[in-house]
């Protein structure tokens, strides 16, 4: 796409010097990296490239004239979201994914997160006695919903519910995104955010945090604490 599609380009471009004041490294580099130095595997390195990709995706799909009725992000989705329904500029957008990528990076191998296949609802009554280990990460479909947070804790409801032969399978992460322990992090994300001044919406934008229409109004700093502990509801 860098080499084929000029507005995925030229995207990535603006993306990329949005970036760069705020991460010091560059996008073009980070994907052209040779495995044995990727740093992909750094969330707070992969979730600023993919907010990258997301924009510049979108606007490829807009130049061959495919426009959106409405848009939705999922989880760390929602900043490239909220830009394509112009609700926030570039660099206000960069600014949340850089903020809540190098919160999330302090508790880097202190999380697990698995997928049941569970209701949303049957999923809470799983939890009832460990809400201070484990949370709904997402609810991803009406039969798919993620588990986040403590690891230990994570192991013995996994072996219940496999005792049980419901299915259940690990997310090959070491962060518990949507769970107990981005608690913390919510405040200070909050506060690295206050002032951002959204803009109303130019095209309809549904929250994974509320479920619903949300107005573009409502995406100020308590809105990006929310979206970091609060449930994924993409169902």
């Amino acid at each position: 796409l860098m080499r084929c599609a000029p507005a995925f380009r030229a995207a990535s471009e603006r993306c990329d010097q949005a970036l760069k004041p705020l991460v010091g490294w560059s996008l073009r580099e980070q994907l052209d990296a040779p495995e044995e130095s990727s740093r992909l595997d750094d969330i707070s390195v992969v979730q600023p490239i993919l907010f990258a990709i997301q924009v510049a995706l979108t606007a490829q799909w807009q130049a061959w004239g495919v426009m959106p009725d409405a848009v939705v992000g999922h989880s760390m989705g929602e900043p490239a979201a909220a830009h394509a329904a112009g609700i926030l500029d570039l660099d206000t957008a960069t600014r949340i994914i850089v903020a809540r990528s190098r919160l999330m990076k302090r508790t880097s191998g202190r999380g697990a997160m698995a997928v049941v296949e569970l209701t949303m609802a049957q999923a809470a009554v799983e939890l009832q006695g460990r809400e201070a280990a484990l949370s709904i990460a997402v609810s991803n479909s009406p039969r798919s919903t993620v588990i986040s947070g403590n690891p230990a804790a994570m192991d013995q409801l996994l072996a219940e519910l496999e005792g049980r032969q419901v299915f259940c399978r690990r997310i090959k992460v070491d962060v518990a995104s949507h769970s107990p322990q981005m608690e913390p992090l919510r405040g200070e994300l909050v506060a690295a955010l206050d002032g951002i001044a959204p803009q109303a919406e130019t095209v309809p934008v549904y929250s994974t945090v509320t479920g619903g229409l949300l107005g573009g109004e409502a995406f100020r700093a308590d809105y990006w604490g929310d979206n970091l502990r609060r449930p994924v509801r993409f169902a």
